[in-house]
Parts: structure tokens; sequence; C-alpha cells
């Protein structure tokens, strides 16, 4: 009789335990699934796992509950979603940042109606926001020059901060690809460097000789930089901090709006404006779209197709500045 009551006490303590376990790790087993079975970036994971927290602690402010006592999923219904995408409408947000808050809720949604969190899905019919299409910021290729000329290359700072411009344009990297990369990714010879980019995908970029050139004197003096404190990941990077550590992001922004600053006037002074100017001049020049996605490393077209907006716009003003009837007058100006 004592071995049944045990038994069952503990049947019924096993599924307590396991109820509140699996409500309890429910987000964290979305994000680590997004990690391992999608390969999501860090940064990627880091905003999913915001948004959904939010929505959730919407949820639970709508029903008068408190999050720490556990969540009933399947309350969750297309109202409570549209009230919460009601509220954040009313912050005045992005379109953009709306739009990546709709999809991470109904991501979510999606993945705890096939494990049988929830019996129906109800975010399966929801719009995600469209976003606003702004053209890219660039710089012409005529400013980069300056910029690049401007660097001093009298210290070894200096030299690696000319290599590290001249490899952003020539290849139009991602700044986290940049940071990332070893000395044995960069291949001189071949005039090629290997990039891990987003979801862990490989890609070979092509560079031109001034980045050649750059990176050749810049490894030369490399060496100058390893410190003591340098560790085996210090050691193998590509780009190095004046204290002989791995660059990071922060320092690559700096030094970038440090020099675009000489030389334009654009309001974003960013490692990606380098990677803008780089597609929008290959595009200006005859390049094709699917070429620079592949560049580019964009895993859809849709991405890499607002650049043929941005060459267009330049096509539109050179047409406007040149052509004798493009003023309303047909005079020339």
């Amino acid at each position: 009789m004592l071995y049944w009551q045990l038994r069952l006490y503990y049947i019924t303590l096993s599924n307590e335990i396991l109820s509140y376990m699996t409500e309890l790790s429910l987000l964290h087993r979305f994000i680590r699934y997004l990690e391992i079975e999608r390969n999501a970036s860090p940064r990627t994971l880091e905003a999913y796992q915001r948004d959904i927290t939010q929505f959730l602690n919407f949820c639970c402010k709508h029903w008068e509950l408190d999050c720490d006592d556990g969540i009933d999923y399947k309350r969750i219904d297309r109202l409570t979603i549209r009230m919460w995408l009601g509220s954040l409408m009313q912050s005045k947000l992005a379109k953009s940042t709306l739009a990546r808050k709709t999809a991470s809720v109904r991501s979510f949604l999606k993945f705890c109606y096939k494990r049988g969190i929830i019996y129906h899905n109800p975010a399966v019919l929801l719009m995600i926001p469209k976003k606003d299409h702004r053209l890219p910021q660039t710089v012409q290729a005529a400013h980069l020059d300056v910029m690049m000329e401007s660097v001093e290359t009298d210290t070894v700072e200096g030299i690696r901060d000319l290599a590290l411009l001249e490899l952003l344009y020539s290849t139009g990297m991602r700044l986290s690809e940049l940071t990332s990369l070893n000395c044995a990714d960069v291949d001189l010879q071949h005039n090629r460097v290997k990039v891990q980019g987003k979801g862990s995908k490989e890609r070979i970029i092509p560079f031109g000789s001034r980045a050649k050139d750059a990176l050749s004197r810049y490894l030369s003096e490399r060496i100058t930089l390893i410190t003591p404190d340098s560790g085996m990941n210090d050691r193998s990077a590509l780009f190095l901090t004046d204290k002989g550590k791995r660059i990071y992001p922060r320092l690559v922004q700096r030094k970038v709006a440090h020099y675009l600053t000489r030389v334009s006037e654009v309001t974003q002074k960013s490692p990606h404006v380098l990677r803008h100017s780089f597609a929008t001049h290959l595009l200006d020049r005859g390049a094709g779209i699917r070429v620079i996605k592949d560049l580019l490393g964009h895993a859809d077209l849709s991405a890499t197709q607002i650049y043929a907006g941005t060459s267009i716009e330049h096509l539109r003003d050179a047409y406007k500045k040149a052509h004798p009837r493009a003023s309303a007058t047909g005079e020339d100006e």
C-alpha cells in the first residue's frame, strides 16, 4: 500500500515538475532551436528573445497575471496579438522594428503549435508590416580615394587602418565578418579572402590590387602589435588592436567614422556605408545583380535589389545635370 502511495506521489510530482519546466524553458528551447537548426546569428537570437519576452510580459499584464507563476500559452489568441501590436504602434517604432517583432512572435507560436504546446496557431494569418525601403547611403568613389590617401601610414596603427578600410570597401564584407577574420583566411597570392557570413555560411570574396598592397604592408608589420597578453585567439586574428587583442566592432566603427568624416557629409558614417558603396559602385559599372548578391552573401535577391534603386537615383541625377532638355524650361542650366 505504501509503495503505491509513494508511486502515485512520485508520478504526480514528476508531472508537476515536467509541466513547470516545459513552461519555464519553452522560450529557451525555441532560442536553442534557432541557434542549432536554423544557424541564427547571436544578434538574431538576442533580438528574438527580447521581442518574445516583451510579448509574453504584455500577455501577463493584459491577463492581470504574474509571469513568474507561468504562462498558459493556450490563452493567446489573435486579439491578444493585435492588442500587443497596437501598443507597439503607439510607441511610434520604425516599421522595420515592427516587422521584426511580428516575425519573432509568429515564429515562436508556430514552434509552440508544432510541438503540441498550443492546439491552434493564432498567428498563422498574421501579416508582417511592410518595411520602409530607404535607399542606402553611399560615398562617391572619388571621395573614398581621398579618404584612403588621407590615412597616415607612418605608424603600424595607420598601416592597419588603411588595410582595414581598403578591405572593407574592396570586398563589401560585413563588420562581423571583418572582426572574425584570421590571417589564414587571406590568400594574397590569388587576391581573395574567406569569410564566415550569417548562418555560418562561408564564401570567398576577391579583392583588388590596392587592398592587396595595403594588406601586404600590414601583414609585414602586424607582428609588432602582438604583446605578451595576446592569447591564441588574438594571435590568429588578422586585425589587432594596439594592445595586441583581436579587433572589436566598436573600434572599427570609430575608425571608419573618423576617416569618413574627413571626406563626406553623409549622416551615417559606419562600416555598412562602405558595404553600400561597394555594391552601388559595382552596379553602376555594369556588374550583374546576382553577382553582387553572391559577393555580399545575401540569402535572398530581394535584399540586393535595393541597390538597383540607388543606381537609378544616380542615373536620374546625372541625367538632370547633363541633358539639355532635362529641366522644366528645356534650357541649359
